[in-house]
């Protein structure tokens, strides 16, 4: 879930950050600018707490953080072929790497760190960022579309099979195997995105009228979404909530979509109670005879709710989180603000914009006035229920580009957990539920 430069600015507009990116459970906000590269909590709505920040590299295009670990990985436009390893925390490089063309996109769970070039990707195991496969002769991928699964267990990967189609390549990271391909749109693929899982991969071509989700290893398709059919629109980012249940998707335009993935078993049509529902029982039977094309657009679902952005134009990312125990749509723009939206589970439709936080400062003083007047308006039930909330390690080696310790710096295990990990040294999480499986240090 990111956007880098590498997407290009809309229509000339002034961008303020050359690249932004939610973390893979959605807690942390990284931006990256001219001057070097911050990181934000999100774990209130009404206060955005700085974590870290650096100016020691500038020019900013990738900046990705390992869940809530003091892990950080930067690419500069200085530099663009290289990848860096931080522990931020330490202020200490872990290791470098440097490739063959331009760095486009990072991706990292707790087992594995892809880095995509235009025509190739890099596997790490990145708990000693051993290099473990290289996947030559992709087609041309110009903006690094790539998605990794969060789940470490599976690691799946999943990348464009074609330049002109919209083909997806199901790559297993743990096995380092094929698993697939799927057959996802007519048209070139734009986004692409697993859930948290990894049991299911949504995709969107370059029409960006159609977003599908298929089942993961199988590629079976199991829903169709329709964004829209008066435009085509080019898809900025795919977003699953982190229970599945639904599924977000922005764009060049000013409404952010968000779709409800129900059960199979709960989409089986009702006996029609009315002579309305009877008619749509029978418009629904006739698509069996209609041209593919037809029958498909009339099956598609719409969206259960939306977010309506004041612009349009900016390059911007969305995710679904729970802020404060409650539902939240988060939208970062390239203009440099984050919008927090609530977003009714139950009944959907229009998500109400509760919060805009400037991510360069302390904002504009009509941005201020426009956040002390919505504070004021009702803003749905989930605003009238929501409360603030209160808010010695084992290591293995890190290895930089040669293959030798750089520095004698380590990779600290507990970064690796699969419990939380609090960025407080004296709160870090037991040593013992950190992977017990990784060798001891000699």
């Amino acid at each position: 879930m990111e956007a880098g430069a590498a997407d290009g600015p809309s229509g000339g507009v002034e961008e303020a950050l050359s690249c932004f990116s939610f973390n893979q459970d959605c807690t942390s906000l990284a931006i990256g600018t001219k001057s070097g590269y911050k990181l934000f909590s999100l774990s209130s709505v009404e206060q955005l707490d700085p974590v870290h920040g650096s100016n020691d590299i500038p020019d900013v295009c990738i900046v990705e953080r390992l869940f809530s670990s003091s892990l950080v990985v930067v690419v500069s436009h200085t530099k663009p072929r290289q990848m860096n390893v931080y522990h931020f925390k330490k202020g200490t490089e872990i290791c470098s790497y440097s490739y063959s063309s331009n760095v486009l996109s990072i991706r990292l769970n707790r087992q594995r760190l892809l880095v995509c070039l235009e025509e190739s990707i890099y596997i790490h195991n990145i708990k000693d960022m051993k290099l473990l496969k290289t996947i030559l002769d992709i087609p041309p991928n110009p903006t690094g579309l790539c998605a990794l699964s969060i789940n470490h267990s599976n690691s799946y990967v999943a990348y464009p099979g074609s330049r002109t189609t919209g083909e997806i390549v199901l790559y297993d990271g743990h096995a380092l195997k094929t698993v697939c391909t799927i057959a996802a749109h007519e048209g070139a693929l734009a986004a692409i995105a697993f859930n948290a899982s990894g049991s299911r991969l949504a995709s969107a071509s370059e029409k960006g009228t159609v977003i599908r989700v298929f089942s993961v290893p199988d590629g079976q398709k199991l829903y169709e979404f329709r964004r829209g059919m008066k435009r085509y629109v080019t898809i900025s980012s795919l977003a699953f909530s982190m229970d599945s249940q639904l599924l977000c998707a922005s764009s060049n335009t000013e409404t952010v979509h968000i779709f409800k993935l129900e059960h199979l078993a709960n989409r089986q049509p009702e006996e029609p109670s009315t002579w309305t529902s009877y008619m749509g029982k029978m418009l629904m039977a006739a698509t069996n005879y209609l041209p593919t094309q037809v029958s498909d657009m009339m099956n598609q679902d719409r969206a259960f709710a939306t977010g309506r952005l004041g612009f349009s134009g900016h390059r911007n990312i969305c995710t679904l989180s729970t802020i404060q125990k409650l539902p939240r749509l988060l939208v970062a723009s390239s203009s440099g603000h984050l919008y927090i939206y609530n977003l009714d589970p139950q009944d959907g439709g229009d998500c109400v914009l509760i919060k805009t936080h400037s991510l360069l400062g302390s904002g504009t003083a009509d941005e201020n006035k426009e956040n002390d007047l919505r504070a004021s308006l009702p803003q749905s039930y989930a605003a009238t229920v929501a409360r603030p909330s209160p808010s010695a390690a084992s290591t293995v080696p890190g290895y930089s580009e040669d293959g030798g310790a750089l520095r004698g710096e380590v990779i600290p295990e507990h970064e690796f957990a699969t419990g939380p990990v609090c960025l407080d040294e004296e709160k870090q999480v037991r040593l013992s539920s950190c992977f017990p499986e990784a060798p001891e240090m000699l």
